[in-house]
């Protein structure tokens, strides 16, 4: 492995690979970390070939280390104690200095939405600290207690903590390659794109979503013949420029403008992406200043 691929080693994947280690059971492993099995399999993989070093021996009883591993697990200890050390000590700063909130905002919405909210939230604390991801993630991190709390997209399973809809919700919408003739139609049923590709998630990424999906595309006579979906939004739009699929997404990303991919409307489509936000139920009474400050910024769109 190059220094250049050592560079550029996310760090979460020691994080896993270490939490593995400490419970030589990858099912136990996941429920520590707040995620499904079988993502947390593809990172201990993924390490794996980045280091080109075999960590584990696979068998019936779980895993255990070889001696590679171990050797692994001693150089990186130091590194994630140091990670955690240097956050508590940021924390403590930002503490000090003022109040400080941490929240996370889903990739799942179009990042506009969120400008004016970003705008009062700065006006509102001493030191604002933004986590960008998947809902799913999101909620990982609020249970982590590494977020205060986070603005997420519903249905979504959130594990233990309190969620509070909020009055923003958006339909979905196609958003398809141009050279497309069905993109010239100013408005397009669902089943009418059933012999088309459809970019898509898998169900682990998001199971409540998927599932309420599924439920929509059978009642509206819809048979996606489903691809893989990029997890970059920009990488996903290229794709989709290029003819090789359609996607689903959220109404505000018709804000965006890539030469192209045209955006239109469902005319039968009862699809939609809610906004909800997630905290510890221990935090909540701290944090209701927050919620509703959320609950009058995302008031349903007109």
């Amino acid at each position: 492995m190059t220094n250049a691929q050592i560079h550029s080693l996310d760090i979460r994947l020691l994080r896993y690979f270490s939490v593995v280690a400490e419970e030589n059971n990858m099912s136990r492993a996941a429920l520590r970390l707040f995620m499904s099995q079988p993502p947390l399999s593809r990172h201990i993989r993924q390490l794996e070939e980045r280091l080109g070093v075999t960590l584990f021996v696979r068998h019936t009883r779980g895993l255990t280390l070889t001696e590679e591993g171990a050797r692994v697990l001693e150089i990186v200890r130091p590194l994630l104690a140091l990670q955690e050390k240097t956050y508590a000590a940021l924390d403590k700063l930002a503490l000090a200095n003022g109040p400080l909130l941490r929240i996370g905002l889903t990739t799942a919405f179009e990042q506009g939405v969120f400008t004016a909210l970003e705008t009062r939230l700065r006006a509102q604390v001493d030191t604002l600290r933004i986590a960008r991801h998947s809902s799913l993630e999101l909620v990982r991190q609020v249970q982590r207690g590494k977020l205060d709390a986070a603005l997420v997209a519903l249905p979504l399973e959130i594990g233990g903590l309190s969620v509070v809809p909020l009055g923003w919700q958006e339909p979905l919408i196609a958003a398809l390659p141009a050279i497309w003739p069905v993109a010239e139609s100013a408005s397009i049923s669902l089943s009418s794109l059933s012999s088309r590709p459809l970019f898509w998630f898998k169900r682990e990424r998001n199971p409540a979503f998927f599932d309420y999906t599924r439920q929509r595309f059978q009642h509206a006579g819809y048979v996606p013949s489903c691809i893989e979906e990029p997890l970059e939004h920009d990488v996903l739009l290229a794709r989709i420029a290029n003819g090789d699929g359609l996607s689903l997404l959220p109404a505000s990303f018709a804000a965006i403008q890539r030469q192209g991919v045209v955006f239109r409307p469902l005319s039968d489509n009862s699809l939609r992406v809610s906004a909800g936000v997630v905290v510890l139920p221990e935090k909540q009474p701290k944090l209701e200043w927050l919620i509703t400050l959320l609950k009058s910024q995302f008031t349903a769109p007109e």
